[in-house]
């Protein structure tokens, strides 16, 4: 990271799911080019340690609770007085969520709920803030499941990102001119715990799924974290209902490279 970018001194960024993987890269990113950051998480131990390190706020939230998210925002506002980033990152990939024979409906509800309803929560509670301050970046974590179809599938997963892709598309293109942006982050596989306990169960899996990738590995946290700082800034400033793909090469590939 060059350490002179400093593209987001005093504007405020809410991130859920903040306390790791891709949301701890990020606050740590965006608080080193000079944001507030607010670590959102239903964990209040790692949340409160992830706040400390970044000289941030933690705010504990149930991203599936109307409540919880309101009060987000707005304990946000109180503090600091504006919300202009707000990076839409909590999620969930449980073991059972598989292939649509054997999903169950409790598993294919909760991952729907923290995925893409949490997302709808977020949106709908932090748009009213940016468009009385006329500004604001949205970030929502879909992913490249999105674009394309997996025969080792996750189908609650993949539903899920399908809808925030596409409401993240719509809201960008409904508030754009209230200088609202929205888009959709599509991330290829990421070294998270998230990952590492699923392929860890099933290295097989693993396996078949890196073969894919042009680049030949999985992103890195940090990766992901640096596209959150473009799309967060004004460097990407006429971005907007768009979907960023941070995958390595994949959704691009027909044959990788041996």
């Amino acid at each position: 990271m060059d350490t002179n970018a400093r593209r987001l001194i005093d504007r405020s960024a809410v991130i859920t799911g903040g306390a790791s993987g891709i949301g701890l890269a990020s606050a740590r990113r965006l608080a080193a080019e000079g944001a507030r950051v607010v670590i959102a998480d239903i964990d209040p131990l790692a949340g409160r340690q992830a706040a400390a390190e970044i000289g941030g706020m933690f705010v504990r939230v149930d991203v599936t609770d109307p409540e919880d998210v309101e009060n987000l925002y707005a304990e946000t506002h109180r503090a600091y007085g504006s919300v202009d980033i707000a990076f839409n990152n909590a999620g969930i990939a449980p073991a059972e969520d598989a292939s649509i024979l054997e999903t169950g409906l409790e598993a294919w509800k909760r991952v729907q709920e923290v995925n893409l309803t949490s997302v709808y929560l977020c949106c709908k509670h932090v748009l009213p803030y940016m468009q009385e301050q006329g500004k604001g970046s949205i970030i929502n974590t879909a992913s490249f499941v999105a674009v394309m179809g997996a025969a080792t599938s996750q189908i609650s997963y993949s539903a899920s990102k399908g809808g925030v892709l596409s409401m993240s598309r719509e809201l960008g293109v409904e508030f754009a001119r209230q200088g609202i942006r929205v888009n959709a982050l599509c991330p290829g596989p990421v070294n998270t715990p998230l990952l590492k306990e699923l392929f860890a169960k099933d290295p097989e899996k693993a396996a078949r799924r890196l073969l894919h990738v042009p680049l030949g590995r999985f992103a890195e946290p940090e990766e992901l974290a640096a596209a959150v700082a473009f799309l967060a800034s004004d460097d990407s400033s006429f971005m907007t209902a768009s979907s960023f793909l941070v995958d390595g090469g994949i959704s691009g590939a027909y044959v990788t490279p041996l």
